[in-house]
Parts: structure tokens; sequence; C-alpha cells
């Protein structure tokens, strides 16, 4: 017979699963979860735990207990296709092109001017999800004399970066790595607290001596990481400030 902790555990996870639960979703308190399976705090206690250990539910202080954002996981030396990455989780991939405009570099902004060379910038802000839920938000630019074809490209229906990997090579990539609380726009796209922990990743990318793209991808704390793999034959780590 199988223990009951067992099949709470079973069957709070088969709702997870089949989305009947979704993240972000609060589950029952302790005292509901005793009274309908007529059981110890205890047993339940032991049902929570082993969801938790396997990270599919989260337990707040004075909060209570909540289903966890499935966490994404990217290689840092990488440069990660976003749709692939959630596709990979098991999860449906969403995009939506929030702002798409081609100006002039801003002149007293160094990096925007050496992006755009002799050229134009074509700037791109979209919102990715995971699921349907708010996953990350992305501002890029990108050079239009590196890549003039962009211009033409359906960016409504398909994110830049995806885009840029599918049409673009690249040779050199630099990623920078920070942390941030959430305010103001980006609480309410990404549908977080204010001062809710944020994961900043900013990249630049280049094709030879000429520099494609720079992006910085905000993302909700809780449902992604970084991860980097190195073997004994691996260049010396850099950092980059």
């Amino acid at each position: 017979m199988i223990p009951l902790h067992e099949r709470i555990r079973s069957n709070i996870e088969a709702k997870i699963l089949k989305g009947e639960l979704v993240p972000g979703d609060r589950l029952p308190i302790e005292a509901e979860l005793m009274q309908e399976y007529g059981c110890s705090r205890m047993t339940v206690n032991k049902a929570l735990s082993a969801l938790t250990l396997i990270g599919l539910i989260e337990r707040r202080k004075r909060a209570g207990t909540f289903v966890a954002r499935p966490r994404l996981h990217a290689m840092v030396l990488d440069v990660p296709d976003l749709a692939q990455e959630v596709a990979r989780r098991g999860q449906s991939y969403g995009y939506r092109l929030l702002a798409r405009t081609i100006r002039a570099p801003v002149k007293d902004r160094a990096d925007e001017m050496t992006l755009a060379g002799r050229g134009k910038l074509i700037e791109v802000e979209s919102l990715h999800l995971a699921n349907g839920t708010p996953l990350a938000l992305e501002r890029r630019l990108v050079s239009v004399t590196a890549v003039p074809t962009i211009i033409d490209a359906d960016l409504e229906v398909e994110a830049s970066g995806t885009w840029l990997l599918r049409h673009v090579p690249w040779t050199e990539a630099e990623t920078r790595i920070s942390a941030m609380g959430a305010d103001g726009k980006i609480s309410e796209l990404l549908k977080i607290g204010n001062g809710d922990a944020c994961l900043v990743i900013e990249r630049r990318t280049w094709r030879g001596d000429e520099q494609i793209t720079s992006v910085r991808q905000t993302f909700v704390a809780e449902a992604y990481d970084l991860v980097a793999r190195f073997g004994s034959g691996s260049p010396a780590n850099r950092t980059v400030s």
C-alpha cells in the first residue's frame, strides 16, 4: 500500500505536470490539506518537503506554498536561443514584440556609436514567455551596417536573437552578468513585484572585427540560471567587467 504522504505528493505533482496548477499558484495551506486527507501535519509536511526537494514547489515564510517556476539552464560561454532553451525544458515558448525602431545612434553613447559604425541601429524591445508566463524582457540593438537584411525580417513572429542566430554567424561574444531589483516597467511586464530579484545578461557579439549586436536581457531570477562547464584543457577564465 502506498504511504499517504506519497499519495499526497503524487496528487499535487500530477496537477502541476498537467497544468492544473501553474507557476505562481498558491497551494492550500497545511491545515486544509490535513483536513482533505485526514492526516497529521507531519504527513503533509513530508509530502511538501519531497515536492520542494525536486523543485516543483517553493515554501515562503509567512506567505505560503507556491508552484515554482521551472528553471532554465544556459551555458555561460554560449549564445543561447531562448526559444530552443524553453522548448528543451518541455515548455511552450511565447514571444511578443513590444517595439521596433530604426534610428541613429545617440551621439554621446560611445557604445552605440561603435556598434552603428557609419550607419543606423535597429532597436528591438521584446518579451519572452514560457508556458504563457513572462520569462525575460529584452532590449537589443543591431548594426544595420553589419546586418542590413534585418530591416526586412519579420520580427513580429520571430525574436531578433533567433533570427540573428539563423542568419548571421558570430565569431566572438562578450557576456556580463549582474543582478538587480525589479521596478516600474520591468515589474509590470514581467508580472513580478517591485524589488523582486532579476538576473541581467548583457551580451555583445562580433563577426570578425565587425560588431553585430548588443543585448540586455532581464530575467525573472527564480526562472533562469547559468551553468559553466570547463575541462582541464579549457583556456583560463576571464572576468568581463
